[in-house]
C-alpha cells in the first residue's frame, strides 16, 4: 500500500453547505477510485500570506489517504485542476 497526504483549500466564497458537497464529492472521488481514507482534518478557514485567484483565505483541508495504485490519486489530481472551487491542492507521497 502507498500512503499519500492530500492538502486541498476550498474557495471562501462558497456557503457551509456548498464547502461540505465540495468536500464530500472529492472524497467520493478517492474512495471510488480504490483509496482509503486514513485521517480527514478540516483545519478551518485561514488567510493566505498572498492573493491566489483574487482570494484572499480559504478553508483547509487535510486528508491521509492509502491506496494499492495511484488511480485515485490521479483522478483527484485532474479533477482538482478543472474544478473552479479547489483554489490549490498538494499531494505528498508518504515513505515509510
Amino acid at each position: 500500500m502507498r500512503n499519500y497526504e492530500i492538502m486541498f483549500i476550498v474557495r471562501p466564497t462558497l456557503g457551509e453547505d456548498e464547502v461540505k458537497k465540495v468536500v464530500k464529492n472529492f472524497e467520493n472521488i478517492l474512495t471510488s477510485n480504490g483509496a482509503k481514507i486514513t485521517d480527514a482534518k478540516d483545519l478551518g478557514q485561514k488567510e493566505f500570506a498572498y492573493e491566489i485567484k483574487k482570494l484572499k483565505s480559504g478553508f483547509y483541508f487535510l486528508y491521509e489517504i492509502e491506496a494499492a495504485d495511484d488511480k485515485a490519486i490521479k483522478e483527484f489530481d485532474r479533477l482538482s485542476l478543472i474544478s473552479n472551487d479547489i483554489v490549490r491542492h498538494l499531494i505528498t507521497k508518504i515513505e515509510k
